[in-house]
Order: structure tokens, then C-alpha cells, then sequence
């Protein structure tokens, strides 16, 4: 497994999430930093969740925390790729919804409440339907481009 793919994933997923993220967060609570803010509750509890505008010491930390755990899950995809007979686009994209989806139980059901990703929070149910689908598409974009290597 090279780390070209697992970066390319990684960095195209934490793209698009968070761009979700900065959308919905504008739309649902009139601030695009809020949900990006959240995150950052693995070191704030109780202040990054009502964080609303962009900072430093929040906004940040959520970006790089965000960007960190997708990457991490970068590389999963990576791994359950790499372990494919035979790579095409059509289960590049499987495995991007299947790795997204296990991503997305252990953020929202299996890991305790303050290493949660936080911005759920901020966002209703079709907003982070929307975030972890975004996700899903940057690993699945990471998946395609490596075809062509």
C-alpha cells in the first residue's frame, strides 16, 4: 500500500466533508465555522460545541482533527483496495460506501461521546447524510485516480 493513494483519498475525502460541513453549518445555523468548531470538543467539551464563529484555537483544531481522521480512514480504504484480485471503478466506489459507512457507526454509535466527531451537534440527520456521502466520493475519487497509475 503506498501512501500516494491513502494521501490522495485522504485529502480529497477531508476536502469534500468538509466543504459539506461549511455549507450545512452556514445553511442550519448561520455559521459555516460551527460544525468545523465542534470537532475540536475532543480538547473543549463543553466550549467547542457552541463555538459559531471561525478561530484559531477551534476552527483549527477541527479542520485538523477532521483532516487527521480521514486520513486515517484513508487508509483503511487503502488497505481493503489493496487486498481487491482486481480493481475497477465500480468497487472503488463500493468500498468507499462500505468504508464510509463503518466510519460513520463509529463516529455516530460506537466510540464514547467525547471522541465523537462533535459536529453532529450542529447538524441535522440529512446534513451529516450529506458529510458522510461527501466523504465517501473524495475516497472514491482517491480510489479512481489510482486506477490510472
Amino acid at each position: 500500500m503506498s501512501a500516494s493513494p491513502v494521501l490522495v483519498g485522504g485529502l480529497l475525502a477531508a476536502l469534500l466533508s468538509n466543504a459539506a460541513l461549511l455549507w450545512r453549518g452556514r445553511a442550519e445555523t448561520g455559521h459555516a465555522a460551527a460544525p468545523v468548531n465542534a470537532i475540536s470538543h475532543w480538547f473543549w467539551p463543553r466550549e467547542a460545541l457552541r463555538r459559531d464563529r471561525p478561530s484559531l484555537q477551534y476552527t483549527a483544531t477541527g479542520v485538523a482533527l477532521h483532516y487527521g481522521s480521514s486520513l486515517l480512514w484513508s487508509t483503511v480504504y487503502a488497505a481493503l483496495r489493496a487486498r481487491r484480485r482486481q480493481t475497477t471503478p465500480l468497487n472503488a466506489a463500493a468500498d468507499a460506501a462500505a468504508v464510509t459507512a463503518v466510519a460513520a457507526a463509529v463516529d455516530l454509535a460506537l466510540v464514547p461521546e467525547r471522541v465523537t466527531p462533535g459536529f453532529e451537534h450542529r447538524l441535522s440527520r440529512p446534513s451529516l447524510v450529506l458529510v458522510y456521502a461527501s466523504f465517501a466520493v473524495g475516497l472514491a475519487f482517491g480510489g479512481l485516480l489510482s486506477l490510472r497509475r
